[in-house]
């Protein structure tokens, strides 16, 4: 069964329309977070170890349909972000609610960071879209965001296929760990740090009523 897996797998990566492909679901991924655009770009970049696909291809195209798809869940949320934000329910308001306060703690470069966070990135950039976040700015960090995202996920799968030249599954799952763990890391490390601004956050207590001495003097 592996044997017919990898043989599919490379008939696909050896394809010139295989950069069609990862450019297709790397946009459609940017609005639309339950196609897998990690994994597409993860898994050419494991049979990019054996010289095809291209790996600065990869790369490129990869980076180009996020930066792509990323636009225009910022333009759905230009026009329409806030109905949608309404409808929003259990994680997805929970993905809403966090882009809104980073948005607010920490501005352009929370884009960058959500690119990382499973449903953060659909959540931050519908978000700017619908606060009316300067469209400048937004290309600008989103630009840092899509390149840095190509280049860590086709870099992750590459450096896994050389680990696995032999055995390409085994490279996919490393790859794929290792992008599981930095995902989980990010967002340990975010709720930490929510928790802890809670923590120090001054809370505001009522001031102790004054006793009053209702006894004469003796």
């Amino acid at each position: 069964m592996s044997d017919a897996i990898i043989d599919l797998l490379r008939e696909v990566m050896t394809s010139p329309w295989v950069y069609v492909a990862l450019f297709a679901v790397a946009f459609i991924d940017g609005f639309f977070p339950v196609v897998p655009g990690e994994t597409a770009v993860i898994t050419a970049g494991v049979f990019a170890a054996t010289g095809t696909p291209n790996l600065f291809l990869v790369i490129a195209v990869a980076s180009l349909g996020a930066f792509c798809g990323d636009h225009f869940s910022y333009f759905l949320g230009r026009t329409s972000g806030t109905r949608l934000r309404a409808r929003a329910k259990g994680k997805a308001a929970a993905a809403f609610t966090w882009a809104e306060q980073a948005l607010a703690e920490r501005g352009g470069t929370v884009l960058v960071i959500a690119r990382y966070i499973p449903g953060g990135r659909t959540a931050t950039t519908l978000t700017m879209g619908a606060c009316g976040y300067p469209r400048r700015a937004f290309a600008f960090y989103d630009a840092i965001a899509a390149v840095s995202w190509g280049v860590y996920s086709g870099l992750i799968g590459f450096f896994g296929g050389m680990a696995f030249k032999s055995d390409p599954i085994k490279g996919l799952l490393l790859g794929l760990g290792i992008a599981v763990t930095v995902a989980v890391v990010t967002e340990v490390v975010r709720h930490y740090r929510k928790k802890r601004a809670a923590a120090l956050a001054p809370s505001v207590e009522s001031p102790e009523p004054v006793a009053s001495n209702s006894g004469g003097s003796q």
